[in-house]
């Protein structure tokens, strides 16, 4: 299992386990910030290299293995 910190997320990089439209790599382009202060960490941006492809993903979802890969493999 992955293990990462919200606060350290941003510009950090992911691989996809299953790419798809030659989607394989990812940076953390945004963190998106809660509307309280107290509030955590819940979203992430996260944009393809290949085409600038944007999505938002909750980013515990970084966690699972079967979906993302730490760093660009």
């Amino acid at each position: 299992m992955n293990t990462v910190s919200p606060k350290k997320l941003l510009l950090s990089k992911w691989t996809a386990a299953h790419p798809s439209q030659k989607r394989k790599h990812f940076l953390v382009s945004k963190v998106i910030l809660p509307d309280l202060p107290e509030q955590a960490i819940e979203f992430v941006e996260l944009e393809a290299v290949f085409d600038h492809h944007t999505q938002t993903v909750h980013w515990r979802e970084l966690m699972n293995q079967e979906v993302w890969l730490q760093g660009w493999v």
